[in-house]
């Protein structure tokens, strides 16, 4: 069985309001509540954008940032100039006052007040007009918002958050270790005391590494004072701190609400309140392969962290991956991911585990998970290249020892780094990844690198080159300077210097670079994944029958061609009740067609299945191709349908085809009968002899001259006379004449001996059951399919735009009514069998049935083949790309990667646990211990312009202490 999907056919380049929600994070469709549709508007209300300064009103502290405010109903955006030192993302929900501001003249001001007390003032720099047509679209999002009930909403969401808590009066709770975990004098086994924030494993379990070494207490502290000024959860705002405060390292108890608030999940888990819950409730009980395979890995999760030794951790793990599975079928589940997940249910809930995953699967990682794991594939490809132009004597070195890259940066992109690394190192690069996006994994992976450039250049194969890697994560805890006689350069660890290379060394890779490079190679990857499908499902085909191999591909070939143009329903799996076969194996999933998708693919490779138009209308000369509909090939559809499913597989057409293509003339004429025999008794009926016939005219349809319109009225002539001298002799009682009894028309009348007696009667029908019916069953390459082009600016995107299909559809419509109108409109239909052209009628042979009644003209069948005129498709000129023709660049080193990668993951002992009661030498006191952190912090400060002048700084801090309007 194979499965055989096109969803890398119908990838297209992201829109401009896609890549802003993108920016944003926002969820591309936010869903609606089912309610009144009057309630339902917000979603309809237009997107608009317009140019604005930030300040932020309660604190002097910060600068003013110039920028653009973006209202993406039900979300309010904005974003400095340069994209990166300011940005927030705030639901309308959250905004409870909007009050214009009585300043300056000319100086357009708003002030917002947000859930949390944050007053934000936005200076809209645009024209007055377009200033008025903004607000006027914001008040309509927020009357939308109140009418959905969204506002009630916010309250019971923050008390989720464990930031609510941290920032208010009664702060850390009492029952809370120094590392965040929570502190139970429950019995082993007992579940621990409910809490009303949302948590992680880790609040039971406890969280990797020691937190003294980790300096948690500094980092909470330093946290507690942005969040009560910057605003939390739904109201976070983003200054360049921000950034700064994850790159030191996100505080364990912190890190699950701030992954989920920095990748976007939180508004998925806001706008979706249950759905988690309900879809636990509706897969209990179901089963699938996704499920089979979900189960075989669970064990195989993190299992040296504590909470996968126990069963409360491996069904929390279990439930998250099965819940998303059934969600995301066409995703289902990949090896990888039990990895993610389980890292991720360390420090959140399952509820918010589940949503982050959403995120990551579809809009972080795009593809990266999928069966096919393009999106894994394309970006090795994009890091390869990037290594090539950034660290060449490496790359070259590599090419010269024949070491494959992705050995070792496959399962490192797959896992964001958490099953090649300690973990308390790798959750530092996943809060970064959740900051700064995706290309945080190429910054640090080259800069991995560029750290062991000298030892690269000496290894020798790829097991070296595991081996290097393995001992400098391994290393990551110790001093990256050992040898120095400063204390501070003695005191810088070998991860912070990798942190510090990945993001000021190679802070040119930005998310536009990736971009540009997925762009180029994407082509290069989809065909290369083709071909590696193509080839795995000719492999897996129970049997080839009479066909090579490379004729296998043909058929396949023309199977993913239909399949483009008409989708067949999606794979599922069978029912429960079906998994389990004869040999104990369970039946697995496969690509099954229906009748519309099986009359393309038939029109792909059979003559009379199609019809083909040469149209001369005076302006052009062009060749259409129709795809036919006639009771014959739903007919052929259910035929090849041996196992009564309703559609086709891969190994049904090759069955199929292979029962009518290489047949003699005997063979084809007892198929042709069983085809049309539909109780399969032996016999037809006299209707089943009419279908017989309409299926004759029908493949005849186009033919030139009347040889063999008078070819089927014989048959029938025939078939009658024939049939009727079979059936028992009956003599009438009243007039005494003897003659066949009269039968039903459902009831047995032609017999295969019979037919078969008929049809070598004829000339014209025995040519073609000899050789006709044969030949128009043709395996040819099939010319590669056009994949959707890549973005190339402004002209290229105006040209695709206007290059369509539809376009071309409407253009040849306008042509040929021109034609028609100046009468030179002018329609040829190819000829489907293509044996006689000449409008003469052949002479007949001697009947073998009855008397010779005339003599056989020797030269009447001496027939001349259509030759190919200019508007002929020549296909003897297409190049066989079948499987025999490899892609550069090839899949399966990188599947054995991932397969070697997430068998076992290296334990480090710094990921264990800290005591609490242990004095370590670095508890320090509090004050020293937070310069050091701050120290650290201002290690990754970089200049951020605010875009303002010095007027504009002194227009902002005005707008600090301005007045409502009355």
């Amino acid at each position: 069985m194979s499965t055989i999907s096109t969803q890398l056919r119908n990838f297209k380049e992201p829109t401009k309001d896609q890549l802003t929600h993108v920016f944003f994070s926002i969820p591309e469709a936010p869903p609606v509540p089912p309610k009144d549709t009057e309630k339902q508007g917000s979603g309809d209300i237009e997107k608009m954008e317009i140019n604005a300064i930030l300040s932020f009103g309660a604190q002097e502290v910060e600068d003013s940032y110039a920028g653009k405010l973006h209202l993406l109903p039900p979300y309010l955006a904005f974003s400095s100039l340069d994209r990166k030192s300011v940005r927030f993302t705030l639901p309308l929900s959250t905004v409870r006052r909007v009050e214009r501001l009585n300043a300056r003249a000319g100086v357009y001001a708003l002030s917002l007040s947000t859930w949390h007390g944050m007053k934000i003032i936005v200076q809209l720099t645009s024209l007055r007009p377009t200033a008025d047509l903004f607000c006027g679209l914001l008040r309509e999002a927020l009357k939308a918002e109140l009418q959905r009930g969204q506002m009630k909403a916010v309250k019971g969401f923050v008390k989720t958050c464990y930031s609510e808590g941290l920032v208010s009066l009664s702060g850390v709770s009492d029952n809370e270790r120094e590392d965040g975990s929570l502190i139970t004098e429950t019995k082993e086994g007992c579940p621990p005391p409910e809490t009303e924030f949302h948590g992680g494993l880790g609040l039971r379990f406890k969280f990797p590494g020691d937190p003294k070494k980790l300096r948690e207490a500094s980092k909470i502290k330093l946290w507690t004072t942005y969040l009560k000024n910057h605003g939390r959860n739904l109201t976070l705002l983003r200054y360049p701190q921000c950034t700064r405060l994850v790159q030191v390292g996100l505080p364990n108890r912190l890190r699950g609400e701030m992954w989920e608030t920095l990748s976007g999940s939180l508004y998925l888990r806001f706008s979706n309140p249950g759905v988690y819950d309900q879809l636990l409730l509706h897969i209990q009980g179901t089963n699938s392969t996704s499920f089979e395979d979900i189960e075989k890995d669970l064990h195989r999760s993190l299992p040296e962290y504590a909470g996968y030794q126990s069963d409360e951790g491996i069904s929390a793990l279990r439930r998250v991956l099965q819940a998303y599975s059934h969600r995301n079928p066409e995703v289902g589940y990949c090896q990888a991911m039990n990895i993610l997940a389980a890292a991720i249910l360390i420090y959140m809930s399952e509820e918010q585990t589940f949503w982050l995953l959403e995120v990551l699967c579809d809009r972080l990682l795009p593809g990266y998970y999928s069966p096919t794991m393009h999106g894994t594939l394309l970006d090795q490809r994009v890091f390869e290249s990037l290594v090539t132009r950034c660290l060449p004597m490496i790359s070259d070195h590599f090419q010269a020892v024949d070491v494959q890259l992705s050995v070792a940066s496959l399962p490192w992109f797959l896992s964001l780094y958490i099953n090649s690394m300690p973990m308390v190192f790798a959750f530092r690069i996943v809060d970064c990844f959740f900051c700064m996006g995706p290309k945080v994994l190429f910054q640090v992976g080259k800069a991995i690198l560029k750290i062991n450039g000298e030892k690269l250049l000496q290894i020798q194969d790829d097991g070296g080159f595991l081996n290097l890697m393995r001992e400098y994560f391994a290393s990551l805890g110790d001093s990256a300077h050992p040898e120095s006689a400063d204390p501070r350069a003695r005191a810088i660890t070998r991860f912070q210097e990798l942190l510090l290379i990945s993001f000021r060394e190679f802070a040119v890779i930005s998310d536009e670079t990736i971009l540009s490079e997925r762009r180029k190679y994407r082509n290069e990857i989809v065909n290369s994944i083709e071909s590696f499908s193509k080839r795995s499902a000719v492999r897996n085909l129970k049997t080839l029958g009479r066909f090579t191999k490379e004729q296998a591909g043909f058929i396949y070939d023309a199977l993913y061609k239909a399949m483009c143009d008409v989708p067949p329903p999606p794979t599922v799996a069978p029912s429960p009740s079906l998994l389990a076969t004869n040999d104990g194996n369970q039946e697995r999933a496969e690509t099954r067609i229906g009748i519309p998708t099986f009359q393309v693919f038939l029109s792909e490779i059979l003559t009379w299945a199609r019809n083909e138009k040469i149209v001369i209308n005076g302006f052009q000369e062009r060749i259409d191709l129709e795809v036919a509909e006639h009771e014959l090939i739903d007919r052929l559809f259910y035929f090849w349908d041996t196992s009564c499913k309703g559609s086709l597989s891969f190994q049904d057409l090759v069955s199929g085809l292979d029962g009518v293509m290489l047949n003699d003339l005997m063979e084809n004429i007892e198929w042709f009968f069983n085809l049309h025999d539909k109780n399969k008794d032996g016999y037809l009926t006299k209707d089943e002899v009419l279908t017989l016939s309409e299926s004759f005219l029908f493949i005849f349809r186009h033919e030139i001259g009347d040889a063999y319109l008078g070819a089927v009225s014989k048959f029938m002539t025939n078939a009658f006379e024939y049939g009727d001298s079979l059936l028992p002799q009956h003599t009438n009682s009243k007039t005494g004449a003897t003659g066949p009894r009269d039968i039903g028309h459902n009831q047995p009348y032609l017999n295969l001996a019979t037919f078969r007696m008929v049809v070598l009667a004829d000339e014209v029908l025995e040519s073609f059951f000899e050789t006709d019916l044969s030949a128009s069953f043709r395996l040819e390459p099939v010319p590669d399919l056009e994949l959707p082009p890549a973005s190339s600016g402004f002209l290229g995107d105006l040209w695709s735009n206007i290059a369509t299909q539809d376009n071309r559809k409407m253009f040849n419509r306008l042509s040929d009514e021109l034609g028609k109108t100046i009468g030179k409109h002018q329609v040829i239909y190819r000829p489907t069998i293509g044996r006689f052209t000449k409008l003469e009628e052949p002479t007949a042979r001697e009947s073998l049935i009855s008397s010779p009644s005339k003599t056989t003209s020797g030269s009447s069948l001496d027939t001349v083949v259509v030759s190919s005129s200019s508007s002929t498709l020549d296909t003897s000129s297409i190049h066989d790309n079948g499987p025999s023709s490899a892609s550069v660049f090839s899949p399966m080193p990188h599947f054995k990667a991932v397969n070697a990668a997430f068998m076992e993951r290296t334990p480090f002992a710094i990921d264990d646990a800290g005591d609490d009661d242990d004095d370590s030498d670095l508890d320090m006191v509090h004050g020293e211990d937070d310069d050091q952190v701050m120290d650290e912090v201002d290690a990754f400060l970089e200049a951020h312009d605010s875009g303002l002048t010095e007027a504009d700084k002194e227009v902002a801090k005005d707008l600090l202490n301005a007045e409502p309007v009355k």
